[in-house]
């Protein structure tokens, strides 16, 4: 699935629109300068062969050209030829580099979770197993493929498998929660790069981790432990990097978000099939295990390479200065330069900027802001309650009726539940570079929002086991697998909507501090969902 992100996500996310909100918490994109930004989507064109009609004004062409020492990005060559180029156009994002690096950023976001998550049957394989000291061969054949006859009689589930994925979902939800928060404040503490190269790199080592003591056996509490704070410990890490990410990326133009949020949701889709594949494979648990984790790892070091190439793209560069300095100073400073007075410049922009800078700060009140994205900020809260609520506590526990002797039980689960959900996701968060249907200002967004609770009760009616209380209304595999279908749908298109509806509510000087609100709400949705897992499942 996909938090968010994210998700959020998390995790589906496409060029040619934003599909989601920008978290701002980049410590550099603020400022008192941030009064005279033009929305996001007049910074520059889209990753789109199209042109795009919402940068009619020459004034976006002139405040380009990078002059902070610290942008990198300045060309040589005469003065005339620097106006022009800032004057007359815009740096392209060749091949769409720069989209393919946050698209592969988004994935890195969300990949850790997803492989987790994903993974639920070897993990609860390893706690009903007997002992829990080895991965016998002829135990784990019988997890990983349905054979033609029952299995052997095993021991009884026990405690710690059966409230393995509720507490799983806690302990994801809450940390990532906890270190959104700490983010917003301490983001300008610590450089951006810290932030997210440090926390790939702590993720990295959680999977090596997690790959070696596939090998290792442990004792049934022991690996529960273990397992635990390894989730805590990715999500955290999860955490500071999304937030840190959709900060970069409000550097960019609006429609630069989208590619994280598709990164995202292909996550749970790249995390299913890994899976699938693991289980095709026909191998020991511990081979299949060790070979899916080392996989994860493969792909969070392409995703530290993609980062460590971000700053050499010219059009990257263009929009992180633009950021630091502000259209209008630019605008200014080019002026002064054509004339021959480029001394003058320093001297004025002191002039100007420092009357400015408390009315800014004024702008932007936390209370203020939150009045104006109530609505959106509240409804992606409620939209990953219901959906973690869900998705994976009680979902992951649905049974097929029709699996008989067949491979198809061994399947279910990673199909029917991981594959639909991570796909239907992704093409819900993708619909968003098509329509934005309802608009921000309708209040078909809440209505349609609050309808998400139609699925609490029939999923729970679902073939779910074991099960105390209600009765299994809807046995048919075809059921649960329409309700998951719809179920992520919703979830992907709702959910990027408000994201991408709650910094376009207010000024573009309080777009930042209102991604950095509406991280805050997706992240309580995600706990809160957690918490009532527990007694959606404690209701069936």
């Amino acid at each position: 699935m996909e938090v968010l992100c994210p998700p959020a996500g998390p995790g589906g996310f496409s060029p040619n629109t934003p599909a989601a909100a920008i978290f701002t918490l980049d410590p550099y994109s603020g400022g008192a300068h941030g009064q005279d930004l033009p929305p996001a989507s007049e910074l520059g064109p889209p990753p789109t062969d199209r042109p795009d009609p919402l940068c009619p004004e020459p004034s976006a062409g002139k405040s380009g050209h990078p002059q902070a020492p610290e942008g990198g990005s300045c060309q040589p060559g005469t003065t005339k030829n620097a106006v022009t180029m800032t004057t007359s156009h815009q740096p392209q994002d060749r091949y769409k580099a720069v989209w393919l690096i946050f698209f592969v950023l988004g994935l890195g976001t969300l990949l850790p979770w997803n492989f987790f998550m994903t993974a639920t049957k070897y993990f609860t394989s390893r706690l009903d197993m007997s002992q829990n000291m080895s991965l016998a061969p002829a135990e784990v054949s019988k997890d990983i493929q349905a054979s033609a006859s029952p299995p052997t009689p095993s021991p009884e589930r026990n405690h710690l498998s059966a409230i393995f994925n509720n507490v799983m979902t806690l302990c994801a939800m809450v940390p990532l929660l906890i270190f959104t928060c700490l983010n917003s404040f301490l983001h300008q503490k610590i450089p951006q790069s810290v932030r997210i190269l440090g926390s790939l790199v702590a993720i990295l080592l959680v999977f090596l981790i997690t790959a070696i003591l596939v090998k290792v056996p442990l004792h049934a509490l022991s690996f529960f432990v273990i397992t635990m704070l390894k989730i805590m410990l990715i999500n955290s890490f999860g955490a500071i990097l999304q937030g840190s990410l959709f900060g970069l990326a409000g550097l960019l133009p609006a429609s630069y978000t989208a590619p994280i949020m598709s990164g995202q949701g292909l996550a749970g889709f790249f995390a299913s099939v890994a899976m699938i594949c693991a289980i095709a494979s026909g191998s020991e648990l511990s081979e299949s295990a060790f070979g899916y984790f080392i996989t994860a790892c493969g792909v969070i070091i392409l995703t530290i390479i993609c980062y460590l190439g971000l700053p050499r793209l010219e059009f990257y560069r263009y929009y992180r200065q633009l950021k630091l300095e502000g259209p209008g100073e630019q605008e200014t400073k080019l002026d002064l330069i054509s004339k021959g007075e480029e001394s003058k410049a320093g001297q004025e922009e002191t002039k100007l900027s420092a009357p400015s800078s408390q009315p800014t700060e004024e702008s932007h009140s936390v209370r203020t802001i939150l009045k104006s994205i109530l609505v959106p900020a509240f409804s992606v809260c409620f939209v990953f309650t219901i959906t973690i609520g869900l998705f994976p506590a009680v979902t992951a526990e649905v049974e097929s009726s029709i699996d008989g002797t067949s491979a198809w039980k061994a399947y279910f689960i990673p199909v029917s539940c991981f594959l639909t959900f991570n796909v239907f996701d992704w093409l819900g968060r993708s619909l968003t570079a098509i329509t934005m249907w309802p608009g921000k200002d309708s209040y078909w967004l809440p209505s349609l929002v609050l309808a998400r609770l139609a699925f609490v009760p029939l999923l729970l009616l679902c073939n779910v086991q074991p099960r105390r209380n209600l009765p299994v209304v809807f046995d048919h595999d075809s059921w649960f697998i329409i309700f998951m279908a719809g179920f992520a749908f919703s979830n992907g298109y709702l959910a990027s909507l408000c994201m991408c509806f709650g910094p376009k509510k207010v000024k573009p000087a309080e777009a930042e501090t209102a991604g950095a609100i509406m991280a805050f709400f997706l992240s309580l949705g995600l706990a809160l969902g957690a918490v009532f897992s527990f007694l959606f499942r404690a209701v069936v």
